[in-house]
């Protein structure tokens, strides 16, 4: 059996965080989606005050920025802390076909869903052949 010192622990809980971290994407995972007219994108945000939330569009990149806090109580001392903690960033660079001036956010049990209509020029349209 290999005991492991404290030190030994340590390391792995820090090398954990640091891989771990490139594949969490900041702790905000997302999926995005079309429905008709309107894109979608959903990004996890469990356990984030809702006024700590900031969405900006700048050139067509959207930026979602929001801080997830531990609970702070008097007498409190964490056994086990996996769950992330701190700044959450997420960017994605959105299509020129996007009208990002008509972009709604809401935040629902834990998820915020942004929604942006398709703008009109970039809609399908039919062509009439002349004969």
């Amino acid at each position: 059996m290999l005991l492991r010192s404290a030190t030994v622990r340590d390391l792995d809980h820090v090398t954990a965080r640091v891989f771990d971290s490139a594949t969490r994407n900041s702790g905000a995972r997302l999926d995005a989606y079309r429905i008709d007219d309107t894109f979608y994108i959903d990004i996890d945000l469990p356990g984030v005050d809702p006024a700590s939330i900031d969405v900006t569009v700048d050139r067509k990149v959207l930026t979602v920025r929001a801080e997830r806090r531990r609970p702070e109580q008097e007498g409190l001392r964490m056994l086990v802390a996996e769950r992330p903690t701190g700044p959450i960033t997420r960017q994605v660079f959105l299509s020129e076909t996007l009208d990002t001036d008509r972009l709604e956010a809401r935040y629902d049990n834990g998820v915020l869903t942004l929604s942006i209509p398709v703008v009109e020029q970039a809609k399908p349209r039919k062509i009439a052949v002349a004969v």
